[in-house]
């Protein structure tokens, strides 16, 4: 007897498709009511946007491909929570554009860095990883140290995130979304990086990894 679905398996382009088009489905019912959960929408309560040096810091731990090799998500895994500490949750992400959870650890998570070292720790280790970890496989970043920020573009990316982050900010007593930076910080987003290093600013974004959820 001649099956039904034979002739959808012997028709590649049906076959491709309906496979297509199960896949879209399935999809839609798992992602669709995360847009809706509190959980996934609201930023944890001890969320704070991050300052001008801490975004330039996050730019330059982007443009040097530090999260090909780091992951930022900490899984509900006690192997996990024992190493790197309490796992991520949602409303630590809702303000990130792009997300920066990684899919690889050449290197160890950086979701709860903060803190873990100090500001000379993490400057010898960008500068000579194998000085404070021996068997580290880490690139030195020693131009970092020697690269100077004019913050010309620091204001437009406050305002971005201000812009990307408008349906997901702390509520005031009205319910009305607060900013994540109001019009002074942008203003003097210029003076508080112009003339600090790239180093100094990506340290500042690690430091700050985490902080709202140890």
């Amino acid at each position: 007897m001649k099956n039904k679905h034979e002739k959808f398996e012997k028709n590649v382009g049906l076959f491709a498709i309906f496979t297509i088009l199960a896949i879209s489905v399935g999809g839609l019912v798992e992602i669709t009511p995360l847009f809706f959960q509190k959980a996934t929408n609201t930023p944890v309560d001890n969320l704070r946007p991050y300052t001008p040096l801490e975004m330039e810091g996050r730019d330059i731990y982007i443009r040097e491909s530090c999260n090909v090799c780091h992951s930022q998500m900490i899984r509900p895994f006690r192997a996990e929570t024992e190493r790197y500490g309490h796992y991520s949750v949602a409303g630590e992400q809702v303000w990130e554009h792009p997300f920066l959870w990684g899919s690889k650890r050449t290197g160890p998570d950086l979701a709860r860095v903060g803190g873990r070292y100090s500001d000379d720790w993490h400057r010898a280790h960008l500068l000579d990883p194998r000085s404070v970890v021996p068997e580290s496989n880490m690139p030195s970043f020693k131009w970092l140290a020697e690269n100077t920020l004019d913050g010309e573009l620091t204001a437009k990316k406050l305002s971005t995130f201000n812009f990307l982050t408008r349906n997901r900010s702390h509520k005031d007593e009205q319910g009305n979304a607060i900013p994540l930076y109001s019009e002074t910080d942008i203003a003097g987003a210029k003076k508080a990086v112009k003339g600090k290093t790239e180093m100094d600013a990506l340290i500042a974004y690690l430091q700050s990894l985490g902080h709202a959820l140890k």
